[in-house]
């Protein structure tokens, strides 16, 4: 699997890059500093009188799991030199060559001779690969240079030698002695024993009652830190808010489900201004606090397993501890799920003010025993995806004291851009019939406790029902609703700084949400990263093409302990992975070009310069299906999209409009949010539109998801968790690639809360922005735009009997075109 997922990569067997953004640069007498307070520098390897001498120690300490002389002379005996001599026996007749010790760098870095590089020129692998190297190395102090670097560097599995030498057991000689983490290279070190690593339970109380049991509501947390911290260490807590944490009520989400084979409906035009449904605040009478019935360090609860995030396992051996809390509504916390409204960002908070010191928390649900969060340094970083770093960018936004950073994944900024767009109800692809109502039932998991739930449940289900009815699936307007679900709004409330994380190809939480955050937190006096991948909604911590582990270890390491490793400054401000090269990633200043937009104007069938001659008239489509064919595409959307993007004798030829683009002369980026402008007519008085755009060529393109390059081979810890080692790889070829996707309710043209007319057959102007991206477009590859009604995958699917006319003259779409593709790394 794993041979075969490199040919995938690389039909020569190489690496293409190694990207590495989280390696700072010292000076030789720091890393011989360094090299000696990791125990991998001592008085005797310092004296030896020859290079030969000092690299066979240090070589013989790339293998910590060799506990005798025999074991290490074995290992020296299994590297070669060159290619007719062992490393043993060319050290013992005392050889030392530049060429040679890079042969063995690239052995110890897991890159296989006479495959990945030639022993008579180790050099050129080095630079194919982009590994870092000194051609001279002629003095002892070049060689533990070199050395420093190599430790610092990624082997060709995806992490750096160094861990892969903590994973051999490196670092034990520090269990149980340290008083504080170990730094190396600006990131922290696993010198603490996972093996004991206290795990407890707390119950934190919030300024909430949402269930109005006449209770504030007890919010379980739990938590794992070193044992250290039982001596004195006080650690960063590394905050992680899952709904999901505690399980989740599938089967009835999925009985929830809202039909979408529903036509859409007329709304009544309207004059509503964004003052009449601006949601306000109105906080009601609260239960008063309980009364503490002692105070106590030690935890009555402890648990085995917990629903945990990878990233966390990493720092848990490096001198953070990991807390998990899935909030309001949740197995053994008070409450119920409001999904997204300002409670659980409340919810969310109180953990961090139990961290810093600012809430109670208890030993359990009865006794009142309070509990501090003695163990914390009050510092705190939020984790997680999806929903998870939804909470993480709402909880920002309070300011709360102690949250100094969050690094969200896959976040929804505005909770209208996930289950609405345009005007339109429009599902999170993957998920149709889904809505706010769905998933706070599907995350209301205590309904998992049968005596708890009993307490409880004719309440929630009158606040689901509520839910049910202000969410609007009749109109799909923005409305009082949704403004209090979209964050953006309290965007001036950050002072976190802030790392995201999102799917160029995320259709679910599409990059909309990221795009609008990013461009928001401009005018903050914050710092803010972004990388953009060309995933789904997926994490991206076990990609082999990018240090995203050891970034977030240096971003860490400099947001909760202070090491001044200058991290805000070596971190790129955005980096996006290449959608054409594989293992290829480029920085920028901003998302959005500054070049002036380019309008390509719709012609029939074709994309055309502005100051091309145009032709009057208009193009025509329909959006009924006969219902053999609106009963397959209602279930196979794949096919669906397929058809749709077909250019010859496709089925859905009379249900969309393709206009394409001149081939491309060169390689051109497509960036920022493309704008689509139309003059449109139908034949009732609702409708909408749906765009695509659409890369069209015959090309080897990336496959949907990572390919699992293998299987648990990146190692957390000594003795502790590990990874699958994923990267994307080529797919068989391809004629085409959905790029971006828009969509608007034509009763929503200048507003998403304010009804306009729409008489049937009569024209109006319509402009709608698509998802932003950042797209390479090949030579000789076509730009299509695809104008379509009901969107199979998204979109609510009436099947009426309702036509779409478009003047040609009066549309074109607007987007950023430039032929610079970034800094490549």
């Amino acid at each position: 699997m794993y041979n075969q997922a490199i040919r995938e990569l690389n039909p020569g067997g190489f690496i293409l890059k190694n990207n590495q953004f989280a390696h700072i640069t010292i000076s030789g007498s720091q890393k011989i500093t360094e090299l000696r307070s990791i125990g991998y520098l001592t008085p005797e390897i310092l004296a030896k009188k020859t290079l030969a001498k000092t690299w066979r120690e240090l070589v013989i300490r790339a293998f910590p799991q060799a506990l005798t002389i025999s074991s290490q002379t074995e290992k020296l005996a299994s590297l070669l030199a060159d290619a007719n001599t062992d490393l043993l026996t060319y050290i013992n007749q005392g050889n030392f060559s530049v060429t040679a010790f890079y042969n063995v760098a690239l052995q110890l870095l897991e890159f296989l001779p006479e495959i990945d590089f030639n022993f008579s020129n180790p050099i050129e692998a080095m630079e194919k690969i982009n590994l870092p190297y000194i051609t001279n190395i002629s003095t002892t102090d070049t060689l533990l240079s070199a050395w420093y670097d190599l430790l610092c560097t990624h082997t060709k599995n995806g992490q750096l030698l160094i861990d892969v030498l903590a994973a051999n057991g490196f670092f034990v000689k520090f269990y149980g002695k340290v008083t504080q983490p170990l730094f190396f290279n600006g990131k922290a070190l696993p010198v603490f024993n996972t093996d004991k690593l206290i795990r407890e339970v707390v119950y934190v109380e919030s300024t909430l009652d949402t269930d109005k049991d006449g209770k504030l509501d007890l919010l379980k947390v739990e938590i794992i830190r070193p044992s250290e911290t039982n001596t004195g260490l006080k650690v960063p807590a590394l905050y992680t808010a899952s709904p999901y944490n505690q399980g989740t009520n599938d089967e009835d989400g999925d009985k929830l489900m809202h039909p979408m084979n529903v036509p859409l409906s007329h709304k009544i035009p309207n004059n509503t201004t964004y003052d009449e449904i601006a949601y306000h605040s109105s906080p009601s009478p609260l239960p008063n606090p309980r009364v503490p019935a002692g105070i106590t360090k030690e935890a009555s609860e402890t648990f085995s397993r917990e629903f945990s995030y990878t990233l966390n396992d990493y720092f848990l051996a490096r001198g953070f501890a990991a807390v998990y809390a899935a909030g309001i509504g949740t197995m053994d916390s008070g409450g119920v799920r409001t999904c997204g409204s300002e409670d659980e960002t409340a919810s969310t908070v109180a953990i961090i003010e139990w961290l810093n010191g600012q809430r109670r928390a208890f030993t359990n649900k009865t006794d009142n025993i309070q509990i501090e969060a003695w163990w914390c340094n009050n510092a705190i970083a939020m984790t997680g995806r999806s929903y998870l770093g939804t909470l993480a960018t709402a909880a920002a936004t309070t300011g709360v004291a102690g949250l100094k950073t969050i690094i969200s994944e896959a976040a929804i900024s505005s909770w209208y851009d996930y289950y609405r767009d345009g005007g339109l109800v429009v599902a999170p692809c993957g998920f149709p019939g889904e809505d706010a109502d769905v998933l706070a039932l599907e995350c209301f998991s205590r309904k998992k406790q049968a005596g708890d739930y009993l307490s409880v449940k004719e309440f929630f289900s009158k606040q689901l029902q509520k839910i049910t009815a202000e969410q609007d699936r009749t109109t799909g307007n923005y409305n009082s609703f949704w403004d209090a679900r979209n964050y953006l709004k309290n965007i001036k409330g950050i002072k976190a700084d802030i790392v995201m994380v999102h799917g160029l190809n995320d259709w679910n939480v599409k990059p909309r949400n990221v795009y609008q955050l990013w461009n928001s937190l401009k005018e903050l006096p914050i710092k803010q990263k972004l990388i953009l991948h060309q995933g789904q909604h997926i994490y991206v911590n076990n990609f082999r093409s990018l240090d995203f582990t050891d970034m977030m270890n240096l971003w860490l390491s400099y947001k909760l302990y202070d090491v001044p490793n200058n991290a805000a400054e070596v971190l790129p401000d955005i980096l996006v992975q290449d959608n054409l090269q594989v293992e290829t990633w480029h920085s920028y200043k901003d998302w959005d070009s500054n070049e002036p937009a380019q309008n390509l104007l719709l012609q029939q069938h074709e994309l055309v310069p502005e100051n091309s001659e145009l032709q009057e008239g208009a193009a025509n489509f329909q959006d009924h299906l006969n219902e053999e064919d609106f009963s397959l595409y209602s279930t196979n959307h794949a096919l669906w999209k397929e058809h749709l993007l077909q250019v010859e004798n496709s089925p859905l030829k009379n249900n969309r409009l393709i206009f394409k683009s001149a081939l491309f002369e060169e390689e051109m980026l497509l960036q920022g949010a493309p704008e689509v402008t139309v003059n449109v007519s139908t034949n009732k008085d609702h409708g909408l539109l749906s765009f695509m755009l659409v890369d069209y060529g015959n090309k080897k393109r990336f496959k949907p998801v990572p390919t699992t390059l293998a299987r648990k081979a990146l190692n957390l810890g000594y003795h502790w968790r590990e990874d699958d080692l994923t990267e994307f790889t080529l797919d068989k070829e391809t004629p085409w690639k959905m790029i971006s996707v828009g969509h608007i309710n034509l009763q929503n043209r200048t507003s998403l809360w304010k009804n306009d007319e729409l008489l049937p057959n009569t024209f109006y102007p319509v402009s709608v922005k698509l998802q932003p991206t950042f797209y390479k477009i090949p030579k000789d590859h076509q730009l299509g735009l695809i104008i379509y009604a009901t969107d199979m995958r998204m979109t609510v699917r009436g099947n009426e009997e309702q036509s779409y006319s478009i003047q040609l003259a009066e549309s074109k779409l607007a987007l950023h075109l430039t032929k610079k593709a970034g800094s490549k790394k």
